[in-house]
């Protein structure tokens, strides 16, 4: 069951990239523009090339490549003993959530335009959050007890 529930976060993780996160506009009587993990990328490739990298490896790299592996640690392609990287890359896949609602509590704050959270960040979310759940149900393989002398 954790297999295939793993698996589908590799569908679910790119359909959450271009879900909306949030609507953000200037004015209170016109439409929001929508706010994703594609077009935040893009956005901030023009701006800031660096900071778009770090933003698409938190966002995008880091929770894939950690439910790739953890497929598979799940299909015997992988040792157990890799548990411990996927969890460094679970807390930095969790890193980008936390980005992402202190941008949106930051541009509530200055008071300029409106800011909306969308259901995409709430499918975002859910798909970190099963991902860490995923990685803290896989147990590791026990290792085999060693015999001592005295029948220990």
């Amino acid at each position: 069951m954790l297999r295939l529930l793993n698996l589908s976060l590799l569908i679910l993780f790119p359909i959450a990239w271009f879900a909306p996160l949030a609507r953000a506009g200037l004015l209170p009587f016109f439409d929001l523009d929508e706010i994703s993990v594609i077009t935040g990328v893009m956005a901030l490739w023009r701006k800031d090339p660096a900071l778009a990298v770090l933003v698409a490896f938190f966002a995008m790299v880091a929770p894939i490549l950690k439910t790739a592996l953890l497929a598979m640690i799940h299909w015997g392609a992988l040792k157990p003993r890799a548990l411990p990287a996927l969890g460094v890359l679970s807390k930095l896949a969790m890193a980008d959530v936390f980005l992402i609602a202190v941008y949106i509590v930051v541009a509530k704050g200055v008071g300029v335009g409106r800011v909306e959270t969308a259901w995409g960040l709430w499918f975002f979310t859910a798909c970190v959050l099963a991902s860490l759940l995923l990685t803290q149900l896989t147990k590791p393989v026990p290792k085999p007890r060693e015999v001592t002398q005295d029948g220990g």
